[in-house]
Protein backbone atom coordinates (compact mmCIF):
# COMPACT_ATOMS: atom_id res chain seq x y z
CA UNK A 1 0.00 0.00 0.00
CA UNK A 2 1.51 3.08 -0.98
CA UNK A 3 1.76 6.38 1.38
CA UNK A 4 -0.04 9.08 -0.73
CA UNK A 5 -2.98 7.75 -3.01
CA UNK A 6 -3.70 9.57 -6.72
CA UNK A 7 -6.58 11.28 -4.97
CA UNK A 8 -3.83 13.17 -2.29
CA UNK A 9 -4.98 11.41 0.40
CA UNK A 10 -2.25 9.36 3.16
CA UNK A 11 -2.74 5.46 3.09
CA UNK A 12 -6.28 6.56 1.53
CA UNK A 13 -8.11 8.04 4.21
CA UNK A 14 -7.36 11.20 5.23
CA UNK A 15 -6.42 13.95 2.73
CA UNK A 16 -3.23 15.73 2.57
CA UNK A 17 -5.23 19.08 3.16
CA UNK A 18 -6.77 17.91 6.15
CA UNK A 19 -3.82 17.13 8.01
CA UNK A 20 -2.08 20.56 7.20
CA UNK A 21 -4.74 22.09 8.80
CA UNK A 22 -5.00 20.09 12.16
CA UNK A 23 -1.42 20.54 12.07
CA UNK A 24 -1.67 24.21 12.03
CA UNK A 25 -4.61 24.39 14.31
CA UNK A 26 -2.84 22.26 16.71
CA UNK A 27 0.11 24.32 16.42
CA UNK A 28 -1.65 27.51 17.16
CA UNK A 29 -3.47 26.52 20.43
CA UNK A 30 0.25 25.16 21.45
CA UNK A 31 1.65 28.42 20.83
CA UNK A 32 -1.42 30.28 22.88
CA UNK A 33 -1.38 28.36 25.94
CA UNK A 34 2.10 26.39 26.33
CA UNK A 35 3.88 29.45 25.57
CA UNK A 36 1.38 32.53 25.92
CA UNK A 37 3.93 34.94 26.15
CA UNK A 38 6.27 37.12 28.65
CA UNK A 39 5.40 40.86 27.85
CA UNK A 40 3.35 42.36 31.12
CA UNK A 41 0.36 44.69 30.96
CA UNK A 42 0.13 47.85 32.48
CA UNK A 43 -2.10 47.47 34.78
CA UNK A 44 0.49 45.03 36.55
CA UNK A 45 3.18 48.17 37.45
CA UNK A 46 1.41 50.05 40.30
CA UNK A 47 3.66 52.71 40.97
CA UNK A 48 2.08 56.45 41.40
CA UNK A 49 4.47 59.53 41.33
CA UNK A 50 3.85 63.03 41.12
CA UNK A 51 4.40 64.85 38.00
CA UNK A 52 5.28 68.38 36.13
CA UNK A 53 3.83 68.43 32.77
CA UNK A 54 4.67 71.67 31.12
CA UNK A 55 2.40 72.67 28.41
CA UNK A 56 2.39 75.89 25.97
CA UNK A 57 -0.87 77.37 25.03
CA UNK A 58 -0.29 79.60 21.24
CA UNK A 59 -2.68 82.65 20.01
CA UNK A 60 -5.15 81.55 22.88
CA UNK A 61 -8.04 84.01 21.87
CA UNK A 62 -8.89 86.06 25.00
CA UNK A 63 -9.90 89.60 25.80
CA UNK A 64 -8.05 90.45 28.71
CA UNK A 65 -5.33 87.53 29.23
CA UNK A 66 -3.71 89.14 32.22
CA UNK A 67 -7.23 88.22 34.15
CA UNK A 68 -7.15 84.97 32.70
CA UNK A 69 -3.94 84.62 33.94
CA UNK A 70 -4.67 85.74 37.76
CA UNK A 71 -7.82 83.31 37.46
CA UNK A 72 -5.27 80.23 36.80
CA UNK A 73 -3.41 81.76 39.96
CA UNK A 74 -6.44 82.45 41.84
CA UNK A 75 -7.66 78.68 41.46
CA UNK A 76 -4.92 76.76 41.31
CA UNK A 77 -7.06 73.83 39.98
CA UNK A 78 -7.73 73.16 36.36
CA UNK A 79 -9.73 70.00 34.65
CA UNK A 80 -7.70 68.58 31.48
CA UNK A 81 -8.73 66.01 28.92
CA UNK A 82 -6.51 64.14 27.08
CA UNK A 83 -7.28 62.23 23.43
CA UNK A 84 -11.02 62.69 24.82
CA UNK A 85 -10.58 61.38 27.85
CA UNK A 86 -11.42 63.34 30.47
CA UNK A 87 -8.69 62.95 33.51
CA UNK A 88 -10.16 64.97 35.89
CA UNK A 89 -8.17 68.02 38.01
CA UNK A 90 -4.94 68.85 38.28
CA UNK A 91 -3.12 71.45 39.98
CA UNK A 92 -1.67 74.82 38.12
CA UNK A 93 1.69 75.24 39.86
CA UNK A 94 2.75 78.49 37.59
CA UNK A 95 1.21 80.30 34.45
CA UNK A 96 4.14 82.45 32.53
CA UNK A 97 2.84 84.67 30.23
CA UNK A 98 5.17 85.11 26.72
CA UNK A 99 5.67 88.11 25.23
CA UNK A 100 4.50 88.85 22.12
CA UNK A 101 7.21 89.37 19.33
CA UNK A 102 7.97 89.79 15.84
CA UNK A 103 10.55 89.15 13.85
CA UNK A 104 11.95 91.90 11.98
CA UNK A 105 14.55 92.02 8.96
CA UNK A 106 17.85 93.97 9.52
CA UNK A 107 19.33 96.10 6.67
CA UNK A 108 22.68 93.90 7.04
CA UNK A 109 20.55 90.59 6.56
CA UNK A 110 20.05 89.26 9.93
CA UNK A 111 16.64 89.09 11.91
CA UNK A 112 15.67 90.55 15.36
CA UNK A 113 13.34 89.89 17.68
CA UNK A 114 10.99 93.05 18.81
CA UNK A 115 8.36 93.13 20.92
CA UNK A 116 4.96 93.44 18.95
CA UNK A 117 4.17 97.06 18.10
CA UNK A 118 0.63 96.12 17.23
CA UNK A 119 -2.47 97.20 19.55
CA UNK A 120 -4.28 94.06 19.08
CA UNK A 121 -3.53 91.86 21.71
CA UNK A 122 -6.47 89.75 21.99
CA UNK A 123 -4.76 86.90 21.63
CA UNK A 124 -1.73 85.49 24.12
CA UNK A 125 0.90 83.11 24.45
CA UNK A 126 1.64 81.25 27.78
CA UNK A 127 3.76 78.22 29.41
CA UNK A 128 1.39 76.33 31.93
CA UNK A 129 3.12 74.35 34.51
CA UNK A 130 0.49 71.57 36.02
CA UNK A 131 1.45 69.28 38.83
CA UNK A 132 -0.86 65.72 39.68
CA UNK A 133 0.05 61.70 40.36
CA UNK A 134 0.41 59.84 37.50
CA UNK A 135 1.34 56.22 37.20
CA UNK A 136 4.75 55.34 36.15
CA UNK A 137 5.27 52.63 33.51
CA UNK A 138 8.04 51.12 31.23
CA UNK A 139 6.81 53.87 28.37
CA UNK A 140 6.66 56.63 30.75
CA UNK A 141 3.90 58.58 33.31
CA UNK A 142 -0.01 57.93 32.67
CA UNK A 143 -2.70 60.01 33.79
CA UNK A 144 -5.42 57.98 33.70
CA UNK A 145 -5.10 55.47 30.86
CA UNK A 146 -3.17 58.33 28.62
CA UNK A 147 0.60 58.04 28.55
CA UNK A 148 1.64 61.91 28.74
CA UNK A 149 4.79 62.46 26.35
CA UNK A 150 6.09 65.74 24.55
CA UNK A 151 3.74 66.36 22.04
CA UNK A 152 0.44 65.04 23.67
CA UNK A 153 -2.11 67.65 23.24
CA UNK A 154 -4.04 68.51 25.89
CA UNK A 155 -7.33 70.39 26.59
CA UNK A 156 -8.05 72.48 29.65
CA UNK A 157 -11.55 73.52 31.01
CA UNK A 158 -12.71 75.30 33.52
CA UNK A 159 -15.22 77.41 34.53
CA UNK A 160 -15.08 80.05 31.87
CA UNK A 161 -12.94 78.58 29.57
CA UNK A 162 -11.67 75.54 27.33
CA UNK A 163 -8.83 75.24 25.07
CA UNK A 164 -5.96 73.24 24.15
CA UNK A 165 -2.11 73.45 24.58
CA UNK A 166 0.35 70.84 23.99
CA UNK A 167 3.09 68.94 26.17
CA UNK A 168 6.68 70.55 25.76
CA UNK A 169 7.99 69.05 28.82
CA UNK A 170 7.34 66.00 30.95
CA UNK A 171 8.94 65.27 34.90
CA UNK A 172 8.72 63.05 37.21
CA UNK A 173 9.39 63.81 40.70
CA UNK A 174 10.74 61.70 43.39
Amino acid sequence: MAILDSKGRLFGKVSILDAGAALVIMLVLVGIFIFPGTRGSVAQINETKPIEVDVIVRGLGVGNPEALIKQFEEEKKTNIIIRNQPYGQVNIKSVKQLPRTLAVPQPDGSVKELPDPRSNFFSADMIMTLSGQATITTDGPVFGNNKIKIGTPIELEGNNYNFNASTIEVRVLK
